[in-house]
């Protein structure tokens, strides 16, 4: 075939013009996401019943529905969290699983525990996780110049109805948009406060009130009348739309009317606020917007930016800020990558320049590069893989590879010209002879991604994308080099062959003439170099054996992890007071420490109380909690931010909990295991949760011991419990629905009707505004016979203290206490742990967390990578018809993973996935100069030269081509040294160390596989047969 095809070059070339058409309309169509389609393997149950405890949420839901669901197939953990108000379950599946199958499952479990619970228990929302739950971003609104930790104005209220009614609405016709979620709002209140005096005097209650506005707000069906041949629709309407139509609702009693204004003060006001929003210090309107499953992020965010310049040019009175912007975090990421992609193929062209010292060569072997890419992106669109940080980097690391199948055909192409052979002749035969290692080359590289894939899970579909793009890529480097090279070659250098001949010169100069100061250089050190190994046989070979016992004590030292270190300049911080503190004095406190820590902060956005958003996006929190999102600049700034914020609350609330998450990317939200490095689960000595005591007791004696750590606070809550005396209540003919209704009206939380306003409503309380403690035992509720009765009479008060949170998982109830630390500091604290255990019989502990599991993923990738050396093995082995050989060509492995984990070790780096699958990349990569350098030797035996001389010339005809290939690679592989953002730092490990195998590997091919070759075969001087 390519006898035929170097002859037909302008057929060749229509071929590729089509190729490359088709491949550039391909591209555009790519779709561009930060991270790979991939399903998160977890759903979470949420129940939602205002005013119930923590206690009794655990007691009469959490519980049987923790057990119910436990059956639930395929579930690899359950966690629950009950407190006030909320409870959740978090349910984590095998990666992998067919969530949707599972979300069926879940519902009908939950469907068969509801008939075992209490009538009022609200069915629990059931939320698969998904991408499409992270906001694009968020978008704040404000008014322009006004100052930073004001309360509140009046005119707030205005902006929230602007916010709700207009800027929401724009936002959500826009094609792209999914969904708008709000915060921040504030909302108005109808409040009757009665005449108490009026009441008594009348004889009238607050239940007649109550009733009369019922009776009063009347939505009937439509009625049918018939008038002859004709039907009319009659419609009858009496609702309460406004304050007016309360004010003027009437009430017949004992036949006198009156009206409902006569007997209280009735007045629309803001209601309490049950949240605060603010960004950079002002009160704002927070808006998530949520875009399409198949919405492009930057479409929406041209779009967004549209409609926020026609608003700030319509409203120049208001601000509009963007924060937590996801498409800008895409845009960075991939524009970094695909510059990486333009340097790794810029450096790897000035290699082929440095080495080959003819631009025709070094451009025709510059050509592959392009080709292969298109090539290769044009399968990605075939195969439905989005162009990502995952899929980009693979196409980064191969375009170092993608260049030495040229490189090794040129220049044996080169060789056969310059043992005589005509140019069509040089190119057919120096084409064919090196298919069969070329091909060995790529099978064994794209072996070691085999078992990646097939294991599956997050690791699988983590490097799917770039396992893909590194195979294709490969296979399309060698159709290139085996069809495109040749044909191309002989028309660059067909005029050049003709004109040398009239003049009687030969194309190739001899080997004398054709060695540049470089080459020599290098030929000189190599064999000095490999004289000196041979004269010290022994000790090279002792050194060589040292590395196998080495690399288990380096790999035992080192620290493990599951991800690497991400860089951030964001994140969100969680505050809890761990005090039952009201929503302004918890404003109040977070304005006081922004106000202390702005140094090298940004911007910042903060969220205090319940939060009004209808989607799972934002953690849940109470009145006593706090979110507070801030950015700074730079990845040291934000550091120090993180640490000045940290330090202050401990300083100043001592009982306060802080902890600090990712802001929110698809990044953390696949690969985030959401648990701290140890996490230490108290039970007692019956296997229930323990108590306060006990928790802080453990807790007390960690901090002493381990004073170097942070160990958190046990989140506990005081609460005003008030105790009903059934006794007094019988005397006195007063029931429980009585007294409750009366405390409802005390508290302001007696709500008689709510009147629909557009897109929200309004609700009309009859009582006070606001409850204070000293005035519900101050005052009294009326008898059915008229006599007022203190409630001090009837209720008893008393502080109740316990757990803010109550967890259970499978194994029962527990109070975790969770510590962030070292890989040393967590052993320590194991060990302290068993200790305690023994000393303390009533408190039992159970160990969890990121120390464990990445400990288990390491070791998952330990077993891939031995999976990994026996397919290349296998290949090997029916390649050379040898069972020797293969073990000494694998055996440089051993020294290369050695001198990895050493320099990660000296480097302060920890063993995780990304530097684990560096280690199997590599493998598969440095294996490749010594099949090649092993092929010629027994090339070179077979034509029966000696072992020593076959040896020597193997490596003369080897060893630029092997120094050219690895350079190429390793070039290819300086653009990931830097760092700075979510791609560049997930791939920085695995670049270094495929790097730092490449170097140690290209020295070891060159001078140690020799060696090992001679030391097998040396006292067989014989030729070899087959």
């Amino acid at each position: 075939m390519i006898k035929y095809l170097i002859h037909r070059p302008v057929a060749v070339t229509m071929i590729l013009i089509a190729l490359v058409v088709i491949g550039i309309v391909g591209i555009k169509n790519i779709p561009v996401s930060l991270m790979p389609d991939i399903d998160i393997p977890q759903i979470t149950v949420q129940e939602s019943m205002p005013g119930c405890s923590a206690q009794e949420m655990e007691k009469r839901v959490i519980a049987p529905l923790r057990g119910q669901l436990a059956q639930v197939s395929g579930v690899k953990s359950i966690s629950s969290d009950s407190r006030m108000d909320v409870g959740n379950i978090l349910l984590k599946f095998e990666p992998g699983a067919n969530i949707d199958m599972l979300f069926i499952e879940v519902n009908e479990k939950i469907d068969m525990a509801m008939g075992n619970m209490p009538k009022d228990v609200v069915r629990p929302k059931v939320i698969k996780a998904s991408a499409s739950d992270i906001p694009a971003f968020f978008l704040n609104v404000s008014f322009r110049g006004e100052p930073s930790g004001q309360e509140a104005s009046a005119k707030f209220a205005q902006l929230s109805d602007f916010a709700r009614n207009v800027v929401c609405r724009r936002l959500e016709q826009l094609p792209s948009t999914a969904m708008v979620d709000m915060s921040g709002l504030t909302t108005s209140e109808i409040q009757c406060v009665p005449d108490a005096d009026k009441l008594a005097a009348l004889g009238i209650t607050v239940e007649e009130l109550q009733r009369a506005l019922a009776e009063n707000d009347i939505r009937l069906s439509a009625l049918t009348v018939a008038d002859g041949i004709y039907q009319y629709n009659v419609h009858f309407d009496s609702q309460i739309l406004t304050v007016d139509d309360v004010r003027n609702v009437y009430i017949n009693h004992e036949g006198r009317m009156l009206q409902l204004k006569d007997l209280c003060k009735i007045e629309e006001h803001p209601a309490l606020r049950r949240n605060i929003v603010r960004h950079n210090g002002k009160n704002c309107v927070t808006l998530c917007i949520i875009k399409q499953n198949d919405a492009q992020m930057d479409e929406l965010k041209s779009e967004v930016d549209n409609v926020i310049a026609d608003l700030e040019k319509t409203y120049p009175d208001l601000e509009f800020d963007i924060t937590r912007d996801q498409t800008e975090l895409l845009s960075y990421s991939i524009n970094n990558l695909e510059w990486n992609l333009l340097a790794a193929a810029f450096f790897t062209l000035l290699v082929l320049l440095f080495f080959m010292r003819k631009w025709r060569l070094a451009m025709l072997v510059a050509l592959s590069i392009p080709l292969s890419l298109l090539i290769t992106l044009l399968a990605f669109k075939l195969l439905g893989i989005s162009l990502n940080i995952i899929s980009l980097s693979g196409l980064i690391l191969g375009v170092g590879m993608i260049v030495d199948n040229s490189i090794i055909v040129i220049d044996n192409i080169l060789q056969k010209m310059h043992g005589g052979n005509t140019m069509a002749e040089a190119i057919c035969q120096g084409t064919a002879e090196v298919f069969t290692p070329m091909l060995s080359s790529v099978l064994t590289t794209c072996s070691v991604f085999v078992p990646l894939i097939f294991i599956g899970g997050m690791t699988g579909a983590l490097f799917y994308d770039q396992s893909m793009g590194i195979a294709i890529a490969l296979f399309a480097s060698l159709a290139v080099s085996m069809i495109v090279l040749p044909v191309y070659f002989k028309v660059l250098y067909q005029k050049v062959h003709k004109r040398k001949l009239e003049k009687g010169e030969a194309l190739v100069a001899d080997d004398e003439k054709n060695v540049t100061k470089t080459n020599r250089a290098i030929l000189r050190w190599y064999e000095k170099t490999q004289s000196w190994m041979f004269a010290h046989l022994r000790l090279c070979l002792f050194l060589f054996l040292l590395s196998a016992p080495g690399l288990v004590v380096m790999f035992l030292i080192s620290e493990k992890r599951q991800m690497p270190e991400v860089s951030y300049t964001d994140a969100i911080m969680y505050v809890d007071w761990n005090a039952g503190i009201s929503v302004q004095e918890n404003d109040r406190r977070i304005s006081q420490v922004l106000e202390h820590c702005k140094k090298g902060v940004e911007a910042t956005t903060s969220m205090v109380g319940t939060q009004d958003f209808l989607l799972f996006h934002t953690q849940d929190i109470t009145s006593s909690e706090a979110l507070v999102y801030f950015k700074c600049e730079s990845v040291d700034e934000f550091l120090q931010a993180k640490k000045r914020l940290q330090s202050y609350v401990a300083e100043a609330y001592p009982d306060a909990s802080v902890s600090f998450s990712p802001s929110g990317n698809l990044f953390d939200m696949i690969f985030s295991s959401g648990e701290p490095e140890l996490r230490l689960k108290l039970q007692d000595a019956g296997g229930h949760r323990p108590t306060v005591s006990q928790a802080m007791a453990f807790t007390d004696s960690l901090r002493q011991h381990f004073p170097e750590v942070m160990i958190p606070p046990v989140v506990t809550e005081e609460n005003l419990q008030l105790v009903a005396d059934v006794e007094q209540m019988t005397i006195y003919g007063i029931s429980y629905t009585q007294l409750c209704d009366r405390l409802r009206q005390i508290s302001g939380t007696n709500e008689a009707l709510r009147i629909n306003q557009g897109a929200g409503s309004v609700p009309v309380v009859i009582g006070s505004s606001k409850a204070y403690r000293e005035s519900i035992l101050a005052s009294s509720i009326d008898t059915r016979d008229g006599v007022s009765i203190p409630l001090s009479l009837l209720l008893k008060e008393r502080m109740v203290y316990d757990y803010k949170h109550l967890y259970g998982s499978e194994g029962g109830e527990y109070q975790p206490i969770d510590i962030q630390a070292s890989g040393k500091e967590v052993r320590r604290i194991l060990n302290f742990v068993s200790q305690y255990e023994v000393q303390h019989d009533d408190v039992r502990i159970v160990a969890s967390g990121d120390y464990f599991s990445s400990r288990q993923m390491i070791m998952g990738l330990v077993w891939i990578l031995v999976v990994a050396l026996l397919l290349l093995y296998f290949i090997l082995a029916a390649q050379f018809e040898s069972m020797i050989q293969p073990a000494i060509i694998l055996s440089e492995i051993v020294l290369d993973v050695f001198c990895v984990l050493l320099i990660l070790w000296l480097l302060g780096m920890s063993i995780d996935i990304m530097s684990m699958t560096g280690v199997i990349v590599m493998a598969g990569i440095v294996i490749n100069d010594s099949i090649l350098k092993i092929d010629t030797i027994n090339h070179h035996r077979r034509e029966g030269m000696p072992l020593m001389e076959a040896i020597g010339r193997a490596g003369h005809e080897r060893l630029m081509p092997i120094i050219m290939t690895s350079l190429t690679t390793i070039f290819s592989l300086l653009p990931f040294m830097s760092r700075g953002s979510i791609g560049a730092d997930m791939q920085f490990p695995l670049s270094l160390t495929i790097l730092i195998g490449m170097v140690v590997g290209t020295l070891v091919s060159i001078f140690f596989v020799p060696i090992l070759y001679y030391s097998k075969y040396r006292k067989n001087t014989d030729k070899m047969k087959n």
